[in-house]
């Protein structure tokens, strides 16, 4: 009872600040324009001092408001019958009538104005105290919550009745691990997820942990959990010799190739395919509805336009525009005060924060959400059958400060707003929706393996070929899925640095880098080498990666055992001899002997499969990349995501079982499906009260 009534108290005087505020600024318009109108006047006939200037302004400008306030929505119902256009031109003149009352009704009747004047001034007070209003309300939810209603209506009303069934919302939190998860709870950042997990009342959802594949990354999980097959994905980018092309999950042309491999492996068209939406997806789902999905986002017409028409579905309400941009503009300015304190403060382990990236983190942030979240508002109004969408903001913020700083717990509290948003509109839906909150994979904390060591992964590969290694290292740069969205936004669909991933001449490797996962491939050979093959080649490569203090272990084709997991100190396992011996897979706990395993069956693995150090004590690796929360490979909670369903809808799998894999999280998620669409036939659960 206590933190409801703090709640309306809070409600009640940032409301009163706000009308406090707008009732200052207009007061300031009001003596800004009796200055430059003549014909305006806040003094008697014959003069009065600034005191009574002043008075007579905040009074005419209170009076306006009210007036606006209290009389302008019955004007307003009384001309509905009136044409739009002579509506349209009547609103100029009621504002003035407005304002001449107000200035009549002052009670020191000092201020007076011409008629035609009395249009203008309150035309532009009106207009100043709507953008006044609008800024102040960028962080009011409520505010924000009846503008996403007024968007959402609209699409409503175009659509035929949909059923009683229930319907199914998927929000994926894009690199939340399950451990995150929990301790966001915990510390109360995230007070929606609390209350459904039981927090001062009866539960209404069950969280469950889930093992991600070896491709830790959103790429390989989403396909899997979309499309119901993510074989042969065996990294965040990789390389193809038949193609001679590097694949990018986040590139749109790859994404599009991986998405229609996903269709025929899988023999059916996805998770969304009757009646379905996504938003904010690498892959479509085989949704009806699409927006913002990076898989069309390359094409130039068509599907393309519809998947971009999110952006301008959303930013044609103005208040939505004026919103997000001031949280965009507060959300860099945030971001370029946290890295300078960083920097002041010494903070280790820490990488560069500097150039587009609070750019692209406030895109992430603000944009991606404000955008997917209308989206999903407008699905749930219109009744659609089944949504699937990606919030990225966590996984990028995480990325560059790491998954348990203060900066990522500032983004979890802001998607667990996002979460009760959603709640909330739900309640208004033609239908009842079950709302499943997932995550695609975790994050694990470390430095780089560039600031540990003084240099990269290609240039240890390059060392151990006996070929030449630069001076400074190369940084690497980050493969986080925001900048993709960005991409995509601005008609720019090429991944940045493509043709540095170009194969070089003669028998150079290819080195590419996926989070703390590193694929070395040979393009001058057209199948994947063998160990025999490569020690033939390049004697001191393999032993120079596998007794690196950096690597944890690596896995190559072997022509003596199929596929070896190779280690320090001479460690070689074949792979079906890992589960009485896992030599060097052991830190990494249950299940990565079966990952490794599925991975080697894969066509396009690369010809050395290199995964980090893992210090199990503090959950740390090492990336590849210029990150120090990564993802990508094994090692921590990265390989730990979770799993938020409503109690309603059966469990994932059988108590004391863990589900595996991407592919198997897609079949519970359409066993959910089909047990709302069979939901019809028997009683639906009550819906929650709403809050007063």
């Amino acid at each position: 009872m206590r933190g409801v009534g703090g709640g309306r108290g809070r409600r009640v005087a940032s409301q009163i600040g706000r009308s406090v505020t707008v009732w200052a600024v207009s007061t300031l318009t009001m003596l800004a324009l009796a200055g430059i109108l003549p014909d305006f006047r806040l003094r008697s006939a014959d003069g009065g001092s600034a005191t009574d200037i002043a008075v007579t302004a905040a009074l005419g400008a209170g009076a306006f408001g009210l007036l606006s306030a209290l009389v302008w929505p019955l004007l307003v119902r009384l001309l509905l019958l009136v044409p739009a256009l002579v509506l349209g031109l009547l609103v100029f003149f009621l504002n003035g009538a407005l304002l001449w009352v107000a200035l009549r009704v002052n009670p020191v009747e000092r201020g007076s104005a011409a008629p035609e004047t009395a249009v203008v001034v309150a035309a532009v007070m009106s207009a100043v105290a709507s953008a006044t209003g609008g800024a102040l309300a960028v962080r009011d939810d409520d505010a924000y919550r009846r503008r996403l209603y007024r968007l959402a209506d609209r699409r409503r009303r175009s659509d035929p009745p949909c059923p009683t069934t229930p319907g199914t919302v998927f929000l994926q939190l894009d690199g939340v691990g399950h451990d995150v998860l929990l301790s966001a709870v915990d510390k109360g950042l995230m007070p929606t997820v609390a209350r459904w997990l039981g927090a001062g009342g009866r539960p209404t959802h069950r969280l469950t942990r889930w093992r991600t594949d070896w491709s830790s990354q959103t790429g390989a999980s989403q396909l899997g959990i979309l499309h119901g097959s993510n074989f042969d994905v065996p990294a965040f980018r990789w390389y193809e010799k038949a193609r001679r092309e590097v694949m990018v999950c986040n590139r749109p042309t790859s994404a599009a190739e991986l998405q229609a491999r996903a269709i025929e492996h899988s023999g059916h068209a996805g998770l969304l395919a009757h009646g379905g939406a996504s938003r904010g997806n690498l892959f479509s789902g085989g949704a009806d509805e699409q927006a913002l999905v990076l898989s069309i986002a390359g094409r130039r017409r068509g599907p393309a336009a519809r998947s971009r028409a999110g952006y301008f579905a959303y930013f044609s309400d103005p208040a939505n525009a004026v919103r997000t941009a001031l949280s965009f503009v507060a959300e860099v300015g945030r971001e370029i005060g946290q890295s300078v304190r960083s920097r002041t403060r010494g903070q280790r382990p820490r990488v560069s924060r500097g150039g587009l990236y609070p750019l692209v983190r406030a895109f992430a942030t603000v944009v991606e959400r404000d955008v997917v979240v209308a989206a999903v508002t407008g699905d749930l109004l219109a009744g659609r059958n089944a949504v699937y969408a990606d919030l990225v903001a966590y996984d990028e913020v995480a990325h560059h400060s790491g998954p348990t700083s203060r900066d990522a717990e500032q983004v979890l509290r802001r998607l667990d707003r996002a979460l009760a948003l959603i709640e909330n509109v739900a309640e208004h839906a033609p239908r009842p929706y079950r709302i499943v909150v997932l995550s695609d994979h975790g994050q694990s904390p470390g430095e780089t393996f560039r600031s540990r060591y003084g240099l990269t992964l290609g240039d240890l590969v390059r060392a151990g070929c006996g070929l030449p290694v630069p001076r400074r290292a190369r940084r690497t740069h980050s493969g986080a899925e925001a900048r993709a969205a960005v991409r995509a936004a601005l008609r720019r669909p090429v991944e940045e640095g493509a043709e540095h991933y170009r194969p070089s001449r003669g028998s150079e490797p290819v080195v590419l880098a996926s989070g703390n996962l590193g694929l070395v491939s040979f393009p001058d050979v057209p199948h994947r080498m063998t160990k025999e093959e490569i020690d033939a080649r390049h004697p001191a490569l393999l032993p120079t990666l596998a007794n690196h203090p950096g690597i944890g272990f690596l896995l190559v084709r072997s022509e003596r055992h199929g596929g070896v997991v190779l280690g320090a100190y001479g460690a070689e396992i074949p792979l079906d001899e890992l589960d009485e011996n896992p030599g060097p897979l052991a830190p990494f706990g249950p299940g990565a002997a079966d990952v490794v395993r599925r991975t080697h069956t894969f066509p396009h693995t690369a010809d050395i499969m290199v995964n980090s150090f893992y210090d199990p004590a503090d959950g740390e690796v090492l990336a590849f990349e210029e990150q120090i929360g990564s993802h990508g490979g094994l090692g921590g909670a990265q390989s730990r995501p979770f799993l938020l369903s409503p109690l309603v809808l059966s469990a994932p799998v059988p108590e004391g079982a863990e589900p595996a894999g991407a592919e198997q999280i897609h079949h519970i998620l359409r066993r959910w499906l089909t047990e709302s669409a069979e939901a019809g036939t028997r009683p639906l659960p009550e819906r929650r009260e709403r809050a007063a």
